[in-house]
């Protein structure tokens, strides 16, 4: 999953986008980052194995805070949620449809990029994404 998917980022980034109302010019390509994807699996997976959908963890712990917590030393920082998509091609449309996920994938100071997703079959969505991205 992980070339796939920084496949699929770093397209979308050399091409430019429109997200929304806002033109997105084209941006470098992002590397992967192996803090971002411990943040974003342990965020996936406690949305999945507690059934809930939100930024902020059910302990208020906000996704900053998350980063910093896997000691990712970042200088600017997002994060893109996703749930019921099968597949990277699936979660990436659904990101590139959406006005703010769009715009964090194609901000030029965000250089690094994780995405993690779990499938847990007895929850609402079944499947659980999380992209953190980042610039130290």
């Amino acid at each position: 999953m992980k070339d796939l998917i920084l496949a699929q980022i770093n397209a979308a980034r050399s091409a430019g986008r429109v997200c929304g109302t806002s033109v997105m010019p084209a941006a470098p390509a992002m590397s992967w980052n192996d803090l971002l994807f411990s943040a974003a699996a342990k965020h996936s997976l406690d949305m999945a194995s507690r059934n809930y959908f939100s930024h902020d963890s059910l302990d208020g712990t906000s996704f900053a805070q998350r980063l910093t917590n896997e000691g990712y030393r970042w200088t600017a920082a997002g994060e893109n949620i996703a749930a019921g998509q099968q597949s990277v091609s699936a979660v990436m449309t659904t990101w590139l449809n959406s006005e703010g996920h769009c715009r964090n994938i194609m901000e030029p100071a965000l250089t690094e990029v994780a995405v993690a997703c779990v499938m847990q079959g007895n929850s609402t969505y079944g499947t659980y994404w999380t992209m953190d991205l980042g610039r130290r």
